[in-house]
Order: C-alpha cells, then sequence, then structure tokens
C-alpha cells in the first residue's frame, strides 16, 4: 500500500480527524478557480513580475462574484514563476506547482488541519520565495505526515518553537503581505509531504515539470485534507 493509500484510507476512517486550514463555510462562501498556466492569456509577464499589479489582478478577480478565496494550483504547470529568478536553476526551469493556494486577504488566520507538532519553520525570504514558513508533523496511526504553511506574516513565527503540541482548528498562523509573504498577493501554499528528505524550514514547492512522476510519490493532493469542492 503506498503513503497517498494509506493515508486516504485514514481519512475515510477518520473523518472527525480532520479540521480546517482557513475559515470556510461551503454554504456560503465562494472559491475562484486560478489558472496560472499558459491558457490564462490575461496575465502577462509585465502584471506578474510586479508584486503591486499581480496583487490588483487577484484582488478584482475575487471582488468580481464575491468570492472568498482563491484557489488552485495542485501538479499545475504554471508560466507566473518566470517573475523570479528563485526558480530559473540550471537547464529546466521550475514550474510545477506542488501545493495548493488560497488565495484571501492578507492577516486571514490559517489554521492546523490535524494533531500535531511544529516540526520546523523559517523565515524564507527573497523574491518569490515563502517568505515565512511553518512545518507540521503528524502521526496517523503510524503514518508520518508532514504539512506546509508558505507566505505567512512575520509575527505568526514569533511564539513557535520546536516540536511544540499543536492541536487540531488551533490558529497557527496570518497570511503575510506583499512585503513580509515573499513578494506574493496574499495567500497561503499548502502542501503535504511523507518525507522531509532532512530539510528543516523549507520543503521545494515547484520543481521541474519533468520531474512531476518523482513528485506525487512524495507530495499528495492536499485537497484530501482541505476537501473543497
Amino acid at each position: 500500500m503506498t503513503p497517498t493509500t494509506k493515508l486516504t484510507t485514514y481519512l475515510q476512517a477518520n473523518p472527525t480527524a480532520i479540521g480546517k486550514v482557513v475559515d470556510y463555510n461551503p454554504a456560503t462562501d465562494k472559491l475562484y478557480p486560478f489558472d496560472f498556466t499558459a491558457a490564462n492569456t490575461e496575465l502577462d509577464l509585465d502584471t506578474v513580475t510586479d508584486s503591486q499589479k499581480f496583487n490588483e489582478w487577484i484582488n478584482n478577480k475575487l471582488a468580481e462574484s464575491n468570492y472568498r478565496y482563491g484557489i488552485g494550483g495542485y501538479m499545475e504547470h504554471r508560466t507566473i514563476y518566470a517573475r523570479s529568478e528563485h526558480f530559473d536553476t540550471d537547464g529546466e526551469p521550475r514550474r510545477l506547482h506542488l501545493g495548493v493556494d488560497i488565495w484571501g486577504d492578507a492577516g486571514t488566520p490559517v489554521y492546523a488541519p490535524l494533531d500535531g507538532t511544529v516540526h520546523s519553520f523559517q523565515d524564507n525570504d527573497n523574491f518569490g520565495d515563502y517568505g515565512p514558513t511553518i512545518i507540521l508533523q503528524h502521526d496517523l496511526d503510524g503514518l508520518v505526515l508532514y504539512s506546509l504553511y508558505g507566505h505567512l506574516s512575520r509575527e505568526s513565527l514569533a511564539v513557535l518553537s520546536i516540536s511544540k503540541p499543536i492541536s487540531k482548528n488551533q490558529q497557527i498562523a496570518t497570511l503575510g503581505d506583499i512585503n513580509k509573504n515573499g513578494h506574493w498577493p496574499p495567500h497561503l501554499h499548502f502542501q503535504l509531504m511523507f518525507d522531509m528528505e532532512g530539510k528543516t524550514g523549507d520543503y521545494p514547492g515547484v520543481a521541474r515539470f519533468s520531474e512531476k512522476d518523482k513528485w506525487v510519490q512524495n507530495i499528495p493532493d492536499p485537497n484530501l485534507i482541505l476537501q473543497f469542492p
């Protein structure tokens, strides 16, 4: 049985173990499905490289029909990473998004969806990077799962310590603004991993598209936890 199958089986058998990542009411809150692939011809490089212009574009999309959050991105082949040299590695640039993004207002509360402990945290302060980042560790009946929260406020890191216990639905952070979150329009990068590969405070959230099959093995679909429609 693969780790993803084990995770799916655990979550199906223990539905009450799953909490929220953000405040969301499916009866009243609408989610805008963002597309950051080449199919989205509305976005040009000038817009995505200018953080303020990009932020205005995001806000306008959410305001058009009163969407509470924007959502999307798991294993999406994105063009927007051309905005930063951070993703231009030797040879093939990194364009494959490994997590799910939840776009919303700066200051939006972020919660732990599962019981766990603080694995690590740090401020990945580079243009286009995660900015303040928290990684939690969860033990699901012997299956170790890690959850990553990127683009947070710096204040979110102030009260943390390694191995600190965290409860399901406990608020752990808030979304950071453009000046603190890696210079992105405010959003949460939420990602799951089975193996941290020895890394602390950081783990790739964008990879080479040609290596997708490898990354899928270690990074399950975050919507197993989010359970968004």
